[in-house]
């Protein structure tokens, strides 16, 4: 068997992988995906979970290893980088509309805490959320927790419509 010469680089590749819970998202456009090269004949490529314990990283992983190996790279090593920890502020504007076009309200900008540890607070945080159908900012939490642990239930006041908001993180 001949072996295939890669077509596309290697980054192109992996910019077009989508996320297994936000599909409508490339890892790219959610932030998670943090460094792709070659080294020593085989692609390494870096990805950031969005919390620890993240469910998807095993399909993330492996959505990446296919996509670049069908692409025509023989080997193909998918690291996970901890640090600095994920932010919803890495979410591209891309991402940001493209998740408003699919009726999930974009995060706002995270909290700020600096270096050292991240301060606990158990009250609900009280911000105002717009909703992504009609923009009225006279929205409530339904729920904290929606389809996954990264975003809450939502419902517009103005046009009753419900909607998941991805949480800032």
């Amino acid at each position: 068997m001949i072996a295939m010469s890669p077509v596309l680089d290697a980054r192109t590749v992996a910019e077009t992988v989508t996320d297994p819970e936000l599909p409508m998202l490339t890892l790219a456009d959610l932030g998670v995906l943090r460094d792709v090269h070659e080294r020593d004949g085989k692609v390494v490529v870096s990805i950031t979970p969005t919390y620890t314990g993240c469910p998807a990283m095993d399909t993330m992983r492996d959505d990446l290893e296919h996509a670049l190996l069908d692409a025509g790279y023989s080997e193909v090593e998918v690291r996970t980088v901890l640090r600095p920890a994920w932010s919803t502020d890495w979410i591209t504007e891309r991402g940001r509309r493209r998740l408003a076009d699919a009726g999930i309200a974009p995060p706002g900008t995270a909290p700020r805490s600096g270096d050292g540890p991240v301060p606990l607070t158990l009250g609900a945080p009280v911000r105002r959320v717009s909703c992504p159908q009609c923009g009225s900012a006279d929205t409530e939490e339904v729920s904290r927790f929606s389809g996954t642990a990264c975003k809450a239930l939502r419902r517009c006041r103005s046009c009753a419509e419900p909607f998941e908001h991805i949480k800032e993180i």
